[in-house]
Formats: C-alpha cells, sequence, structure tokens
C-alpha cells in the first residue's frame, strides 16, 4: 500500500512542479519520477533546515513539489551551461 501512496504523491508533486515552473509536464511517469526524485530533493532540504511541513498526505505532497521545482529548475541551469 505504501508503494501506491509513493507513485500517487510522485504524480501530483511532478505534475504541480511541471505546471509551476511552467515547463507543463513530463507524461505520466516523467511526472511519476519527477516527484518521487523531488520527494528525495525535498525531504533532504527541509530536514537540512530544521522544518516540517507536518505529516500526511498534503504535507508530503508539499514537500515533494517543493523539491521537484528545486530538481527542475537546477536541471534547467545545468542544461544551459
Amino acid at each position: 500500500m505504501d508503494f501506491i501512496w509513493l507513485i500517487l504523491v510522485g504524480l501530483i508533486a511532478g505534475w504541480l512542479a511541471g505546471v509551476l515552473v511552467k515547463g507543463g509536464g513530463f507524461g505520466m511517469l516523467g511526472d511519476i519520477v519527477v516527484g518521487i526524485l523531488g520527494a528525495l530533493v525535498g525531504g533532504f532540504l527541509f530536514r537540512s533546515l530544521g522544518l516540517s511541513a507536518g505529516g500526511g498526505f498534503l504535507g508530503s505532497i508539499f514537500v515533494a513539489t517543493v523539491g521537484a521545482i528545486v530538481l527542475i529548475v537546477v536541471l534547467r541551469i545545468v542544461k544551459k551551461a
């Protein structure tokens, strides 16, 4: 069951990040991958800064979306260089 939540959070976070960064979506599989990697990045950033988004589904989506946005921005900067 945890795997299904991971996929669902990844899909939602990846889609939101794509929309917020004005890059559009990356397709369903791409959104899931970006969202899951974003969750890892967001979790690391929030823990490093001593922040918490609370628990639960919405907190997980928020952290994953912030991480996915950071990931997309960094990848775009690296791609331009």
